[in-house]
This record gives structure tokens, sequence and C-alpha cells, in this order.
């Protein structure tokens, strides 16, 4: 069983939703099918948390920075 990773902001939340439904699978399918290498799901998973962070990432983000 894969270990879960705390959901950093909002991509990460939709990853975990497509990845349960397999929604994830079929899209990677479409995308090799139509000629690409890549869906461009990371990258859209990257913006939307940097767009969209959750406030509790934000606030042990500061502090492991103020920590350092």
């Amino acid at each position: 069983m894969p270990i879960e990773r705390k959901s950093h902001g909002f991509g990460d939340t939709i990853a975990k939703f497509t990845a349960a439904t397999n929604i994830d699978k079929v899209v990677k399918v479409v995308a090799n099918l139509a000629g690409y290498n890549d869906c461009g799901c990371n990258e859209r998973r990257e913006a939307l948390n940097k767009a969209f962070p959750y406030k509790n990432n934000q606030i042990n983000n500061e502090q492991n920075k103020s920590s350092q």
C-alpha cells in the first residue's frame, strides 16, 4: 500500500481524486494516442498548488524556513 503524501494545495487534492477514479490513466492514454508524450498533469498540479495552497501547509512552511 503506497504512503499517501499530505496535500499541499488544491492540485494535490485533484491528483488524488483522479488517481482514485483512474481518470489519470485514461488521460495519459488519450494524450499518448494524440501524440503527446506528457499530458501536462504535473505542471497543472504544481500551478494549482501554488495558486491555491492550503493554509496549514503555509504555516508549516513558514515555521520550517524560520527555524533554518
